[in-house]
């Protein structure tokens, strides 16, 4: 009998096994998925859902829903959300709330806490809107004649009126059907299978060279379809840059996962390439990158990498070295640069910012500073137009580090892939 047993709990155990592994395999976002559900939560933070999983941003691994949001699982057997999106507009009471919709019922959410409530039908918070729905999305005014809510399922289009809660049904010709949809950066984006339309939200007009695979523009994957384009890919991704710098020569780097896009100074051209084929050693994905007297300075989670600028850069013997050695303060760091002509770099971690003299030997990370307009930053840059500090999607431009740190007020928003990269979208 206790052979019995412990053959079927053998047994068991691989039978788990193998459905961890397939279920593994299966949630990769980098092999293809067709999502239920995209929206964004209060800190613009996209959500991709598929089945019982989240994927948060632009990479990672899978998580079960219910592990943020537990009552979709207490009220309801989750085999799937439907569709989901985040309420925006200042004047309502359900500002900043998340929806998820499953079958005939509508969740609300506010960070992360299920509204007293909920869930309800959706005929009872938004009537005249059917159940069993495709995709949602919010639309504020003036992207629509009125703050709504465009609701699909099937060829159907629904404009629901947030305030009189009129329902407008529309015929959006040119679009797909959507799996999927959100708004992002004031930019409406329908998800059919892996791929993604770009739509006008008042009459689903799609312009532009559309589909485009999904993975190219909303996941940091290592490998991209082949039919890609890598320079407009890497111009007109979504996923935030981990860094970026400018030789002296006016040369532009920006690195985001395992690629990276360079401008040249002269021309404006621009190439693409991955971070494996150019810095082998480094493989992929850096914290900070910044150049000082024609040498890129990569670093890399507790260690820093030396090139010589150049074509091919040169990787320096004895490196790679520890970043407290080499800059006298303990890694990883977020974000890093050297302004022009100068000798100091300017090391974030968090809301700190430290002063390193170069010439010094040894280097030391001194004048610690806290930085009062973010948390943290994903990159940085300095140049003869001054310091770019990039947050997410968006760059904020201050004319000296003096008044970066010292600010009280973020400047004027700008976005990455237009004003940075030129992208049209």
């Amino acid at each position: 009998m206790k052979l019995l047993t412990h053959i079927l709990f053998l047994a068991l155990a691989v039978v788990l096994a193998q459905c961890d592994e397939h279920t593994s395999a299966v949630l990769d976002r980098c092999q293809g998925l067709e999502m239920d559900a995209v929206a964004v939560n209060e800190e613009y933070i996209p959500y991709f859902f598929k089945g019982d999983h989240l994927f948060k941003g632009f990479h990672g691994k899978a998580e079960l829903s219910n592990e943020s949001f537990a009552e979709l699982d207490d009220h309801h057997h989750l085999g799937h959300v439907d569709a989901a999106f985040r309420m925006h507009y200042e004047n309502s009471s359900d500002h900043d709330h998340m929806f998820f919709f499953l079958d005939n019922k509508v969740f609300s959410y506010y960070k992360h806490k299920l509204e007293d409530g909920f869930p309800k039908d959706i005929s009872e918070v938004f009537p005249g809107i059917p159940d069993h729905l495709d995709a949602a999305v919010e639309c504020p005014k003036p992207e629509c004649d009125e703050d709504s809510v465009i609701f699909f399922k099937g060829d159907d289009i629904y404009h629901f009126n947030v305030q009189t809660k009129a329902v407008d049904e529309r015929e959006f010709k040119s679009m797909p059907n959507c799996t999927s949809a959100f708004r992002f950066m004031e930019h409406y984006y329908c998800f059919h299978g892996h791929m993604f339309s770009k739509f006008d939200p008042k009459t689903g007009e799609v312009h532009g060279k559309y589909p485009k695979e999904a993975r190219d523009y909303f996941m940091r994957c290592s490998k991209f379809s082949e039919e890609s384009d890598h320079v407009e890919r890497e111009r007109c991704s979504r996923v935030h840059l981990d860094a970026i710098t400018s030789d002296n020569a006016g040369n532009m780097y920006a690195f985001r996962g395992h690629h990276f896009l360079r401008r040249d100074g002269d021309n404006d051209t621009m190439t693409a390439d991955t971070i494996e084929n150019a810095f082998k050693e480094l493989h992929s994905e850096v914290d900070a990158v910044f150049t000082y007297q024609d040498h890129l300075y990569m670093i890399k989670d507790d260690h820093l990498f030396l090139y010589k600028v150049g074509e091919p850069h040169t990787h320096l013997d004895g490196y790679p070295k520890p970043v407290k050695e080499e800059l006298g303060i303990e890694g990883p760091i977020d974000a890093a640069f050297v302004c022009e002509d100068h000798h100091i770099a300017y090391i974030i971690k968090g809301k700190n910012i430290y002063d390193v003299e170069l010439k010094a030997s040894p280097r030391v990370a001194g004048n610690e500073r806290t930085i009062h307009l973010f948390e943290n930053v994903d990159a940085a840059m300095c140049n003869r137009e001054g310091v770019k500090v990039i947050k997410g999607n968006h760059f904020y431009h201050f004319m000296s580090t003096m008044e970066f740190v010292a600010g009280r007020s973020l400047p004027e928003q700008h976005r990455v892939s237009l004003e940075l990269f030129g992208c049209d979208h």
